[in-house]
This record gives structure tokens, sequence and C-alpha cells, in this order.
């Protein structure tokens, strides 16, 4: 106890002895106790009297005199009449410059070797959504560095985008693009319920090993749902830290579904009813919670957030999915077709949308998006007839145009992984496509 506060306590004339509770159930998800008169979503602090082991958790729900506790790691090594004590900090989390750079766990405790954090503030996980009339409005570019992107789905400084694929398709490769691409001051990571494997080949393969202005919040499957869950909330609060200071955060998540994954094995523990593929009520209350803190605030910064949500069996109509579409301002969509056919990114522009495009981009890079798009839906319209040499080139005015622009559209929607294409660039390139009609690829 601080000198500050225990002069505080003297003045008030409060107990200083610390006021405990004793654990007196546990099952293999929940510990119940009683002793204390808690509220819902306070954070407290189990400690084993023999193996003097300490744990966090949280109450989520209570019941007369009892109450019970989540907790942010595993029940073994505790029993019946262990200590619980109120953690007076709360879900507060140290922020601060120092950390750009790091990799920390969902409490922002350093798991880089690098040392302590230093000259930090504390600042709540839970926070309330941006006010819907303090938003600003979403008028300039974001750039990615990924010519698909920004040339045919452009998105804009404080817009929410979800990026949806299956397995191996590619999600964390452009991931990595587009915080390499992005040129914005900060960048906030959180990678949610993945393989351990993943972390470190996140880092040095599709980050090239350099966390510059970076921050990496991990939890891992083998976290507890409370940690994953809890992960996505830190991260975004990092990310409205430096929003505060006026500037312009990218923000990405991998992934939305092991996010929602945690939740439902919380819910289901306490005793929620499962609905659509297992998934309690809560799941699709938490994800607005989290999504809805992204977006441009007038007189702050922005953060422009990328959610990556897994599409289990490549069913876009998976409750998790058709969620997050609701509630996203525009969704890329990634295709094991295009990867089985060699093009990277794999981006499906026909199934992908930017719902503020139109707003952020100049009429003539408008056009020819169209364009794009109305030459590229035509060829996959007529790829049967094209493949088994069935259509008459002359039938069709249209298709002709299209096919001889096949060539230069693919060429335009491949990039490598290493490569960072300037928003300019991407622009210049979809227009070269169109500025000369007659021009075959």
């Amino acid at each position: 106890m601080s000198l500050i506060r225990l002069k505080s306590k003297l003045k008030s004339g409060a107990s200083l002895s610390s006021v405990f509770g004793t654990i007196t159930n546990i099952s293999a998800t929940t510990i119940e106790a009683g002793g204390l008169r808690p509220s819902i979503g306070d954070i407290v602090k189990l400690v084993s009297k023999d193996s003097l082991r300490t744990e966090l958790g949280m109450v989520t729900e209570i019941k007369g005199s009892s109450f019970f506790i989540s907790p942010f790691g595993f029940v073994e090594g505790f029993k019946a009449g262990d200590r619980v004590y109120i953690n007076e900090q709360g879900m507060a989390i140290p922020v601060g410059e120092s950390l750009l750079g790091r990799v920390v766990d969902p409490f922002v405790r350093p798991k880089d070797g690098k040392g302590p954090l230093e000259n930090t503030t504390l600042t709540s996980i839970i926070k309330p959504p941006l006010d819907a009339l303090k938003r600003g409005l979403i008028n300039a570019p974001f750039e990615v560095g990924v010519k698909t992107i920004d040339g045919l789905l452009t998105c804009g400084k404080g817009q929410k985008v979800g990026i949806f694929a299956g397995s191996g398709v590619g999600k964390s490769t452009l991931m990595g693009m587009i915080v390499r691409g992005s040129n914005a001051p900060v960048k906030v990571v959180a990678l949610i319920g993945e393989r351990g494997r993943e972390v470190p080949e996140f880092i040095q393969k599709n980050l090239g090993g350099d966390l510059t202005n970076t921050v990496l919040v991990v939890a891992t499957s083998d976290d507890s749902p409370l940690m994953r869950k809890y992960g996505a909330f830190t991260a975004m609060s990092i990310a409205e830290y430096f929003k505060d200071q006026g500037k312009d955060v990218l923000f990405l998540m991998d992934s939305v579904t092991r996010f929602a994954m945690a939740q439902r094995e919380i819910g289901l523990a306490l005793g929620e009813p499962p609905t659509s593929k297992g998934y309690p009520p809560s799941v699709l209350t938490l994800l607005p919670q989290l999504m809805e803190r992204a977006g441009k605030e007038e007189g702050k910064g922005s953060i422009t957030a990328f959610f990556t949500v897994l599409v289990e069996g490549d069913d876009m109509s998976d409750p998790i999915a058709d969620q997050s579409r609701s509630i996203l301002d525009g969704h890329i969509v990634l295709s094991r077709e295009l990867v089985d056919l060699g093009i990277y990114p794999p981006i499906n522009i026909q199934n992908s949308a930017s719902r503020v495009m139109d707003d952020v981009i100049t009429p003539n890079h408008k056009q020819y998006a169209t364009q794009f798009r109305r030459f590229y839906s035509i060829i996959k319209d007529n790829e049967i007839l094209l493949r088994i040499g069935a259509y008459q080139k002359g039938s069709d005015k249209d298709l002709d145009l299209a096919i001889q622009k096949r060539k230069q559209m693919e060429q335009f929607m491949q990039q490598n992984s290493n490569e960072i294409v300037p928003f300019k660039e991407s622009i210049k390139a979809l227009e070269n496509i169109f500025s000369k009609p007659n021009n075959s690829g």
C-alpha cells in the first residue's frame, strides 16, 4: 500500500486490514466464493494458502451472498478455503509512448524480454464506443500499400473493415502487407486466439522483424477465455490512447472468430442458452461493443480498423461473419479459387466492398474502378465459354473489350507480399489499364 493511500485511509477512518472472501466451490471453469460484496465485472485476486499461488479473475455472476469468478488463468492449485481479494486497480492497463515497438499480453505485461514499460499512465480496458454525434466524417483515403485495396476497395481514415477468409487463404500475409504499407504513425496489432507458433512467424515473416511504431498484443490459444476476450479490448484501449493524442492509428485484429469463441466458452460456462453454432446471445452483443470503438473522432485522431474473420468452410453465412458484416463499414473477401489460380493477394473484388469509397476518391478514380469491376464481372460470367473456346469474337462488344484488358487486370490484382505500392502509383496503374480503350493486353 502506497504512503499516500495509507494517509488517505487513516484520515477517513477506514480499516487498515485487508478485507477478503473465501473460495467455497470450484468447477473446471469457474470458482464460487463468498464473504465479499463485489459488483459484476470486478477484478479479484485469488491467493492459495498452501502453494502461495496467485491468479486474477473476474466476477461474472452473483447469486445471493455467493459470487462466481472466471479466472484469467487456470483453476488448478486452488481449493476451498483459499482467499479472494478485490483488486483495486480493476480492469486498468498502463499505456504510454514506451509501448511502441513492444510485444505485450492482455495485462500489458511485456513478453519480449526488453524490460519493464516506463512513463505510463493507467487507462480502463472497457470504455463506451464513440458517441454517434461526436464521430467525424470519413473524407480522406487511408493508404495501405496494396493495389487491389487502394485502387478498387479504397479505405478511409476511421473506417472499420473486415477481412473474411477460410483457413490457409492468406489473412496473416495480407495483414503484414497492410501493416508495412500503411503510413499510419501508430500501428496496433492484436493476435487473439492464434497458435503460439504464429506469433514469432508473424513478427519475422509478415512484419520483417520491424516493430517500429507498432504495438503487438498477444493472447494465444492456450490462454484462458478471459485472456483471449480482454486481449482484444486491451489492444483497442491502447489504440484509443494514441487516437486521443490526435494520431491516426491503424488497428488490426486476428481474429474476431477466436474472440467470439472465447466469449462462447465464458457464456456457456455461465449457463447462457446456445443459439446458432452454439454461440450464446452475449457474443452478438459483444462484437459491436468492440468494433464501434474504432472510428474518427472530431478534434482528435482516428482508428482505422481491420478485423479478420475466419469463415469456417468458406461459409459466409456463419453467424459471426454475418454479424460482423452488419457492423463494419466494408468487407474484403479472400478467395480460395484465386489462390488456386496463383493470384496473390487473393481478393475477390466481386464479393468485396468499401462503404466509404465514394466519399474519399476522385470522380476519375471512381470511373476507372467501376469500369474495372464491370469488365471483371463480364469475364467471370462468361468464363466457361471462354475456357472451352465457344465464344465467337465480335458477338459482344463489352466482352471483347474485357478480354483485351484481362491480362492487365490480372497483373493489377497481383502483388508480391514484400512489395509496397504507393497510393498514387496504384491509382495511376488503374488508370493506365483503361486510358487507351483499344490498347490490347
